[in-house]
């Protein structure tokens, strides 16, 4: 239990310092239960018990910037097309509740949106095959506002590895992909190395001049799963300037777990069912759980990969990235978006100051992003927008 004195003091740390979550994939709930109609799912009133994510939860949480995700499944045709309807759902989430979310392209648009008393909506695009291997596409997106690339999800692009897919034969990142990573560092938009495989994370970081980040991963050394960041590359990331926002998913969070997760993977493809075909196995995991219950998930363990990434990377390079309405079995404190002060308040009675939580919520990735932005200036002064294809690169 919170004691009255936590409660209050992270109450007020959340009123100067907001929570900043890095992955929310609220707008493809908003796909599948209504088809994007946000009238059928109404933020305002509460969608408690249909979504983890509505406008009196976020308030309850402290949530003061969300990066949205525009997510389509990695091992589906028509993925740019997918992308782009998610991305109007989003503008068009913001503009059904203006006096609540305000679309944010910069850190100042962040910071204007605190100031309004209203949550900075961010988007960030959840895997490479939402560019279909185009440059140009790449830029059309960061027009219209997307500021993240996840560079896969959970299969391989033909210029990226990811973490749940066998390697390919370019080990991390095609020349491509360098230029991919390279364009987005132009553009201002932030490489995110969630979902790809640790040759991914090393390539990237190798090839990016701006900080990169992690919207939703955990720490591998705490639970030993493929989607989770291994201490040298969160050294790297010290160093990088980037940040790595812990997600709360019970298969990367808790060990037992993630043993179960692989359990029902291989009964998965033993079924003939990919468990990175993430709609199919989530299906098949539903069922499984009958018969093999999922062992639970506690606050202490997501406090555990949060301490590990701050001891080994730093409290300057950790963040929050629940991924919520994109999994599901939390722990109970952390059940849906209002959960935020819960883990503050278990920090805090850890001894953590004002000063690193600060950091922790919002700080960390307001100064990224504007890192990001700087080195984007100065780039776009040194050259200008790649006109690079896929087979001039890679044959």
């Amino acid at each position: 239990m919170t004691s009255p004195e936590t409660a209050a003091r992270i109450a007020a740390l959340l009123a100067r310092h907001p929570v900043w979550d890095g992955h929310n994939d609220l707008p493809w709930e908003a796909r599948m239960q209504v088809g994007y109609d946000w009238q059928g799912l109404d933020l305002a009133a509460g969608t408690d018990g249909r979504t983890h994510t509505d406008i009196p939860r976020l308030r309850a949480g402290g949530v003061g910037a969300q990066f949205w995700s525009v997510y389509v499944p990695s091992d589906r045709p028509g993925a740019v097309t997918a992308t782009l309807e998610q991305v109007d759902a989003v503008h068009r989430m913001v503009e059904t509740w203006p006096e609540t979310f305000a679309l944010a392209l910069t850190a100042d648009d962040v910071e204007a949106a605190w100031a309004s008393g209203r949550i900075a909506s961010l988007l960030g695009a959840e895997g490479g095959q939402s560019i279909d291997s185009s440059l140009g596409a790449l830029r059309m997106l960061h027009a219209l506002g997307v500021r993240y690339l996840t560079l896969t999800h959970n299969h391989n692009t033909p210029w990226a590895d990811s973490a749940t897919d066998a390697p390919s034969a370019h080990g991390g990142l095609s020349r491509f992909g360098v230029e991919v990573v390279r364009e987005l560092n132009r553009l201002g938009m932030l490489v995110d190395l969630s979902h790809v495989a640790p040759g991914t994370m090393r390539a990237a970081l190798d090839a990016s001049e701006a900080p990169v980040i992690f919207s939703h991963s955990s720490a591998r050394a705490v639970c030993d799963m493929p989607r989770n960041v291994p201490d040298d590359v969160l050294a790297r990331l010290a160093v990088n300037g980037g940040v790595c926002m812990v997600t709360f998913v019970p298969g990367f969070v808790t060990p037992a777990v993630g043993a179960w997760r692989t359990e029902a993977s291989e009964a998965a493809r033993a079924q003939g069912i990919d468990p990175a075909n993430y709609l199919a196995f989530s299906e098949f995991s539903a069922d499984w759980e009958q018969t093999h219950p999922v062992p639970p998930t506690t606050l202490a363990d997501v406090v555990a990969h949060v301490e590990h990434i701050r001891e080994v990377a730093g409290v300057e390079h950790v963040g929050l990235g629940g991924d919520y309405d994109g999994s599901s079995g939390f722990a109970p404190e952390l059940a849906d978006v209002s959960g935020y002060p819960a883990l503050l308040a278990a920090l805090a009675d850890r001894g953590w100051s004002d000063a690193d939580l600060a950091l922790l919520t919002s700080g960390n990735m307001l100064r990224t992003l504007r890192d990001a932005e700087a080195v984007a200036a100065r780039l776009r002064r040194e050259r200008r927008p790649s006109t690079a294809r896929i087979g001039d690169l890679d044959g």
